[in-house]
């Protein structure tokens, strides 16, 4: 990727730096209440609000409302599959248009096996499907998938389209799901989290350098362009298994997409969490 922008690359106080989100870094097109530049700002990083997609929380207000009268977040969990499983007829996919024996179905992919994939391979098929949905939903689009993505009529980009594509074929609206997976996530963080609005994670790296550093400064800090998802961890000493430097961050609980104990031991990961990108201050420390 390619490092520093503009005419503030090294400055003594990021504190007076103005940095805009560039224009390949996010899409004219949503479905939030706030635009894909606002969203991708260092001002919306420091003072955040929330995010709503178009017509997701009244369409399944009764699955919020029989949430609201759980006060366990197992039974919550499970409240929520359920309701999954019945909304999109999981178990019986032949409702849904599947046809036992045809060639090419995938109708069995669902929300689960998307977040599988993406904690196996991040760079794979359902890594590409759940940058597609950031790109249609939050209108950031992806910077890296095995390559930089900024030539549209490049390889990589290409090949991303290609796996997008590919991933989202037969697989019951599973844009859909993860919409739903998006708000059922931001529902439990209120609920653990109450009224905090950021959570800091971190995220191990053998070469800095290699990220889209827009601004250098002082103690180490910078300011990033993240790739429109990326993967943190809540646990710093698991975050140094994966790199010479941990990349420390300020990340707004309204961008976060999921998190490993969203479903209570349905996942073991390294305190796992899934990121919208766009501009952050970080800050970069060694063990």
């Amino acid at each position: 990727m390619r490092h520093g922008q503009g005419d503030c690359k090294i400055v003594d106080n990021l504190d007076d730096c103005f940095v805009q989100l560039p224009k390949k870094a996010h899409s004219l097109m949503n479905r939030t209440n706030l635009t894909a530049r606002a969203i991708g700002s260092l001002a919306f990083q420091r003072h955040p609000v929330p995010l709503s997609l178009v017509g997701v929380g009244e369409m399944h207000k009764n699955l919020f409302s029989r949430l609201d009268k759980l006060t366990n977040t197992i039974d919550r969990a499970q409240q929520f599959m359920d309701y999954m499983a019945v909304t999109f007829r999981l178990e019986n996919p032949e409702d849904a248009g599947y046809t036992p024996g045809s060639r090419r179905q995938r109708i069995k992919v669902d929300y689960l096996r998307i977040l599988r994939g993406w904690l196996f391979n991040p760079d794979g098929r359902e890594a590409a499907v759940l940058k597609g949905w950031v790109v249609s939903r939050f209108g950031l689009t992806p910077r890296y998938f095995n390559g930089p993505l900024d030539d549209y009529e490049g390889e990589a980009y290409q090949n991303f389209l290609a796996m997008q594509s590919a991933g989202l074929y037969n697989t019951n609206a599973i844009e859909s799901q993860l919409d739903l997976l998006y708000y059922f996530c931001q529902y439990e963080l209120k609920c653990c989290r109450q009224d905090q609005k950021h959570k800091v994670l971190y995220r191990g790296v053998n070469h800095f350098d290699q990220h889209e550093i827009m601004v250098s400064g002082p103690k180490r800090g910078a300011i990033v362009l993240l790739n429109n998802l990326s993967s943190f961890s809540d646990d710093r000493e698991r975050a140094c298994e994966f790199g010479d430097y941990i990349m420390e961050v300020n990340v707004p609980m309204v961008k976060i997409v999921f998190f490993h104990d969203l479903f209570p031991g349905a996942f073991k990961g390294e305190g796992e969490h899934m990121v919208i990108g766009g501009l952050y201050r970080v800050r970069l420390l060694t063990f």
